[in-house]
């Protein structure tokens, strides 16, 4: 919505044409643009699931250690990269961890997004209120931070954020019952076939030649609007007759334009009832089977079930699978959809995705692996085969490390500009196949913060020639002219963390710092704390699950409910605030 109203700025007068494109050329959002580069660099060659998988290993015993760990992996991690990515990474091992603990991922799912959007507070690169914030405090003259200058306030609200969430944090979580809800990565193709009751649904049913459906084109049966059936696989006698005693049965993948021969078996999934329908229109025979014997065909070491969850702002959300033609993409079949522990068999094709849906599909595990390798629309959390990590078995893991710690020496050198360190490593991360092609960088962009907040300093240049800038600090300087230094830095704290709330991405921090620029000014003092302050509450959307990724990644997995962010939520962030209002002036005096 701000995208859309943003050209009419230009076309009012408001802004010049130099002005309207100015935030697009701007240092943070290009930096934005290329951590995604570099961070998906890191995600791709196996590195941060190594160490989130170390860390998480030193869990055990009492919840109170293993929350702590899980938060201390979360934010460390985050400080580094963007919390989504390290939230799509750590979420199936923290739920693997909980289960296997034999306590509900709940307790441990909402601190590991909270500690994901605390921790990027860490550095400069954390979070993008940090580089805003950084940003216009260089261009006006006001001070050069650096990497690490936002570390000790960074630590400061991170430990009150630990405590908050080890303390009344616990006592607030709720304890749900996760057991058939949600799977793990790590669980076998045949717990999550017995968590979702798949064997129940399958049926095998032979083609006598006399069939009308003898030469019938799969795609041209339309199974799944006709019948709310899913045809999963076909065995079919091989055409060689020389070697009757040596023949076998070859086990095809229902494609959609593979035709049906006669005395064909079909393996179908759906409702018992639909598949006697079925089996009436076109005089098909039902063959009996014992359970292990279908195991052997729907589960090999060729075919596997697995599942994917949808994450926010991708390409599949609000389409069907029919849209995304997700069956002809990877050629493998959706079985049901879990939506907040709901599970939806029928139409599967026809209904539309959602943020946070968990989707069974079955498929050749070489196809499978395709879907893992998709992390931009997806997070497989169920099994993927043992081969899975092409790119980690190559050695790249150390080479993403090794340009991820160059960049920061870079960023803590005062002499290199902080978007050429950025840019250095992001094109490495392409050269040295860290990230596979320029095409699949740009892909691994997420473009809606990077527009948004380029958008964002064109709506205060706006502000400013407008008079808006300087009408709202007089407001703010009369309202609020006796509460001192204290207090305005509480005020600003509290007006962009509502403002937070509802925009996205730390881009209520761009619409805040000229007015608390021009507000410090005016109350004679120093501006540096007042933006370290801006940057904190900027990044803390923890009471809404629907502006911060991170959230919306956890709701479905821990089924949390909208009360559960809004009471936890504020609560920390009333906390993190009280802390930051008497420490922030400690490091940065007034």
């Amino acid at each position: 919505m701000h995208l859309v109203r943003y050209p009419f700025l230009g076309l009012l007068g408001i802004l010049t044409l130099d002005e309207l494109v100015a935030g697009f050329a701007n240092q943070v959002v290009i930096m934005l643009a290329g951590l995604f580069i570099v961070g998906a660099g890191l995600l791709n060659t196996g590195i941060v699931e190594k160490a989130g998988n170390k860390l998480l290993g030193l869990c055990g015993g009492s919840e109170w250690k293993s929350l702590l760990i899980v938060m201390l992996t979360a934010g460390i991690l985050s400080a580094f990269l963007s919390g989504t990515g390290i939230v799509s990474i750590l979420l199936p091992l923290v739920m693997s961890m909980a289960l296997q603990q034999k306590t509900s991922p709940t307790r441990y799912l909402l601190p590991l997004a909270y500690a994901s959007s605390i921790g990027g507070l860490l550095t400069l690169t954390g979070t993008p209120s940090n580089m805003i914030v950084a940003d216009v405090l260089r261009q006006n003259g006001i001070g050069n931070l650096s990497f690490f200058d936002f570390t000790p306030v960074g630590l400061v609200a991170f430990a009150a954020g630990l405590f908050f969430m080890l303390t009344l944090g616990r006592l607030l979580l709720p304890e749900k019952t996760i057991a058939a809800n949600n799977s793990v990565k790590g669980l076998s193709a045949g717990e999550l076939a017995g968590m979702y009751k798949v064997y129940d649904r399958l049926h095998y049913l032979h083609i006598p030649a006399t069939s009308d459906i003898v030469g019938e084109r799969l795609s041209d049966l339309q199974l799944p609007i006709q019948y709310e059936l899913t045809l999963i696989e076909i065995q079919r006698k091989p055409k060689d007759k020389q070697l009757p005693l040596l023949q076998r049965q070859q086990t095809i993948s229902a494609r959609a334009d593979e035709v049906l021969h006669p005395e064909d078996i079909i393996l179908v999934f759906g409702e018992e009832e639909a598949v006697e329908r079925l089996a009436l229109n076109y005089e098909l025979e039902f063959k009996h089977f014992n359970t292990e014997q279908i195991k052997k065909h729907f589960l090999s070491s060729r075919f596997g079930l697995t599942e994917i969850l949808i994450v926010p702002n991708s390409d599949y959300e609000n389409q069907t699978l029919i849209d995304v033609h997700f069956r002809e993409k990877y050629q493998c079949n959706v079985l049901a959809i879990n939506r907040n522990g709901e599970y939806i068999q029928a139409d599967v094709g026809t209904e539309r995705l959602k943020p946070g849906d968990a989707i069974l599909i079955h498929g050749e595990w070489e196809n499978i692996e395709r879907i893992s390798s998709d992390l931009q629309d997806v997070i497989v959390i169920g099994s993927t085969s043992e081969d899975g990590s092409p790119v980690n078995s190559k050695g790249k893991a150390w080479i993403a490390l090794g340009i991820t710690a160059l960049m920061v020496i870079l960023l803590s050198m005062e002499s290199v500009p902080a978007v050429l360190s950025v840019l250095t490593a992001a094109l490495l991360m392409v050269v040295t196949g860290c990230v596979r092609s320029m095409e699949d960088a740009y892909q691994k962009i997420n473009w809606e913060p990077v527009l948004l907040i380029a958008a964002m300093f064109g709506i205060t240049a706006a502000l400013d020639n407008t008079g808006g800038v300087r009408m709202i600090s007089d407001w703010l300087a009369v309202l609020f002219s006796n509460i001192g230094a204290h207090g305005i830095l509480a005020v600003f704290y509290l007006l962009t963390l509502i403002l937070s709330q509802f925009i996205p991405y730390g881009a209520a921090t761009v619409i805040m710092t000229p007015i608390a620029l021009t507000s410090a000014v005016n109350q004679g003092i120093d501006p540096l704390p007042v933006f370290l302050c801006l940057a904190v509450a900027g990044s803390l959307a923890l009471s809404t699950p629907r502006v911060a990724t991170t959230n919306a990644l956890v709701m479905t997995a821990g089924d949390y409910k909208h009360k559960d962010f809004i009471m936890i939520g504020i609560s920390i962030q009333i906390f993190i605030g009280v802390i930051m209002v008497i420490t922030i002036p400690w490091f940065f005096p007034f």
